[in-house]
């Protein structure tokens, strides 16, 4: 076992833009960090949660646009108990300084926080994008990366790629990686595979020393480089022993808006729904409001529905965010509505996402498909 002073010798470093091109339509206003899960949740919960349930409470978030509404959910930190004076949660946005450029990998992102790192006192570095939601021990990465002597330990899950991955065309936007691992070790990284069955899916989280990062993100930065797994570890893995993770336990991967649709209906199912969230709690900003009322005549069936919202109507299959109201005579089947949706009076939707804010006047009818769910944007009116 680890002692107490090991557990919490590292520091965190999210990514919450990588994965932005895969799901357009929500990254529009937003990031992959902010998009909301769950019924109450956004996706920058699951990682940030996880590494302070893990006791890693020195965390930084590099941003790259879009991130107004992750700061303004994230705030001080306060829900996740990182309003601290040693460590604590820190922000960095693009242009920190007068010769700072928009990042494209995480070679020139970690390369514009390297006068951070420098300064930083823990001996480990945790690293990862926030496209998965994920109920993750960290410290047992930690502890594991240790007791191998490994330079770099990457976490993965075994399972099939998902064809919204194979399918994607987002260019170099959308990278994923597979391994092959021999005895623990990865041995080569493969770049948006395109191979069936069971592979080892690279989750993109990572541990590795702070100096040794420091070491190859200057060395990556002064020759031009742009990604650390391509550029950086799959040329090196004669000589940087990159040891693997297996993760086995459940992860909801966002990889094309239909899949995100998939995995907020898969947390329907009870199983699903208590293996995300029965390890260490998670955390989400708190908005004071009253828990659901359900007016009478309404009738709800295998709905998750979060605080705050108003239901006379009929709801079935579906997830309901925070203050979402449903009029009386209305029809709701295999949806998502996210915050503060306003659904009129004897309207019938079927699988349709509405965005944030959006209003749904009196008798509309709207209906997607299992296979195409309609998507309406953040404060339209229908």
């Amino acid at each position: 076992m680890l002692t107490p002073k090991t557990t919490t010798n590292a520091l965190g470093i999210i990514f919450p833009n990588t994965y932005d091109a895969l799901v357009p339509e929500l990254s529009n206003v937003r990031l992959m960090a902010s998009i909301p899960f769950a019924s109450r949740y956004r996706l920058i919960d699951f990682i940030l949660s996880n590494m302070v349930n893990n006791d890693v409470t020195n965390i930084s978030i590099i941003v790259r646009n879009n991130y107004f509404s992750l700061m303004d959910h994230l705030g001080s930190g306060r829900e996740w108990d990182l309003t601290r004076k040693n460590g604590g949660l820190h922000i960095f946005p693009p242009y920190a300084s007068k010769d700072d450029t928009v990042y494209n990998g995480r070679v020139d992102a970690l390369a514009h926080i390297l006068d951070f790192l420098r300064g930083q006192k823990e001996k480990y570095v945790m690293m990862a994008d926030c496209n998965i939601a994920v109920n993750f021990d960290f410290k047992d990465m930690l502890e594991k990366h240790i007791e191998s002597g490994a330079d770099v330990t990457a976490a993965y899950i075994a399972e099939p790629l998902p064809d919204s991955a194979i399918r994607h065309t987002a260019n170099d936007r959308g990278l994923y990686y597979t391994f092959t691992i021999d005895e623990g070790r990865v041995s080569k990284i493969y770049i948006n595979s395109k191979e069936t069955g069971v592979q080892n899916f690279g989750m993109n989280i990572y541990c590795i020393e702070r100096e040794l990062l420091i070491d190859l993100i200057n060395t990556a930065f002064v020759r031009g480089y742009t990604y650390f797994e391509r550029d950086v570890l799959a040329p090196q893995l004669d000589t940087l022993k990159v040891m693997a993770y297996e993760y086995k336990g459940y992860a909801a991967r966002i990889t094309d808006m239909k899949n995100y649709f998939d995995e907020n209906m898969k947390l329907l199912d009870d199983i699903n729904l208590n293996s995300l969230f029965s390890g260490n709690q998670i955390y989400t900003k708190i908005r004071d409001d009253n828990p659901t009322r359900y007016i009478a005549g309404a009738k709800v069936k295998n709905t998750m529905a979060a605080d705050g919202c108003v239901i006379e109507g009929e709801v079935e299959n579906s997830i309901l965010f925070r203050g979402v109201k449903v009029g009386k005579g209305t029809r709701i089947k295999n949806c998502i509505l996210m915050q503060d949706t306003v659904v009129g009076e004897n309207v019938t939707l079927e699988y349709l996402i509405t965005d944030k804010n959006v209003i749904i006047n009196d008798g509309k009818n709207i209906q997607g498909s299992d296979s195409f769910p309609v998507y309406i944007p953040k404060h339209h009116k229908v």
